[in-house]
């Protein structure tokens, strides 16, 4: 339905998609997900021609609409958009907001407007607010006449900009249970969002994007359980990363004590885990620096999962070129007591010699 070929779209010298490259079959339910700023509603914005993409293809039922004297006003009626702020007309009442494309686009007759109107009113709750003025409804409210008069002009696509940004907590979940109904008819739907639970619940694809594109595609037991790529990870596990980098013969262990502490009153890590976690890294840090090249490198990475409340420790280093909880020279106490703390050890090949991998 929906085929996307080496899309780009600058705004000025700031590329914000590059090389997207992505089918969107009939009946898709898509979950466009990822931090803020990389591009999510300029992609939705680009299929439909809020922007003009600066290169590439878009496809609709095989219709190229980035191709000049596309017919683009044809190709649009078969897509509806919701937009974040609703875009209501203020002077007019939810009824008449409804009924207007309908009229003057679709040049269907008054009457008949008005009585599909009411159908698309009742299917999100709002055919007992058709009289008000939008000034007189809650942001909940709104959102769901901008979804019926979406609906009104009878879409095969429909696209969601961040349909919950506007609301207040309180209304969200109004909004989304209209939603969750829309999708389960089987309308194309590419709905971009931060509601992560809701993505992964009513999406059958989800795109997570970063660095200009699409950077991970999959089901959402693949993107939210089994990701492949390490911004995904992060994102999805909401990990937060601590990275310490030195020349090992240079080591400050009270100076990377401090950091460490820092980071721990930051996101609220329970003492417990963090005095495991500085045991661990004193007795091996103090190790290498005894063993290793005084030029080595070493760095260290700590990453918490809000999730399940878990460290996972990384320590990459240069030599000894082994793992060095196995090296002869260890103190066997030492040993005991980082097996005792992590639940987890590993140690393999890395990009600086040996990657040594402990969780907590």
């Amino acid at each position: 339905m929906i085929s996307i070929r080496q899309l780009k779209k600058s705004f000025g010298n700031n590329v914000v998609l590059e090389n997207i490259n992505v089918e969107i079959n009939k009946g898709d339910v898509i979950g466009v997900i990822g931090p803020s700023g990389c591009g999510k509603s300029t992609l939705i914005r680009c299929i439909n021609l809020l922007e003009a993409p600066d290169s590439g293809e878009i496809r609709i039922d095989g219709v190229n609409i980035a191709e000049k004297n596309a017919p683009i006003d044809s190709i649009r009626q078969k897509m509806g958009m919701v937009y974040q702020n609703f875009n209501l007309f203020s002077h007019k009442t939810v009824l008449e907001n409804v009924i207007m494309a309908p009229i003057h686009l679709l040049r269907i007759p008054k009457k008949q407007a008005i009585e599909e109107a009411f159908s698309v009113l009742k299917m999100v709750g709002m055919s007992h607010r058709a009289d008000f003025m939008p000034d007189q409804l809650s942001g909940g409210q709104k959102q769901r006449a901008a979804i019926a008069r979406c609906l009104a002009m009878k879409p095969e696509i429909i696209l969601f900009d961040e349909p919950t940004s506007a609301l207040d907590p309180t209304m969200i979940d109004e909004v989304l249970a209209v939603i969750r109904k829309l999708v389960k008819t089987g309308i194309t739907s590419v709905i971009v969002t931060h509601e992560m639970g809701f993505a992964r619940n009513i999406a059958n694809r989800i795109f997570f994007m970063e660095e200009r594109g699409i950077y991970e595609e999959g089901t959402p037991d693949e993107i939210f359980d089994h990701p492949k790529r390490e911004k995904t990870k992060i994102f999805i596990q909401k990990l937060k990363i601590f990275e310490y980098k030195l020349q090992i013969r240079q080591l400050d262990i009270y100076e990377l004590a401090g950091k460490l502490s820092e980071y721990g009153q930051k996101y609220d890590i329970a003492k417990r885990q963090m005095n495991g976690l500085n045991l661990i890294l004193e007795e091996i840090l103090v190790f290498l620096s005894q063993n290793a090249d005084h030029k080595d490198m070493t760095s260290v990475i700590v990453s918490y999962q809000e999730a399940n409340q878990q460290i996972q420790l990384e320590i990459r280093y240069g030599s000894p070129s082994m793992n060095v909880l196995e090296h002869p020279d260890f103190d066997e106490i030492s040993r005991q007591l980082i097996h005792g703390l992590a639940t987890d050890i590993s140690c393999l090949p890395g990009e600086m010699g040996y990657t040594l991998k402990l969780t907590l």
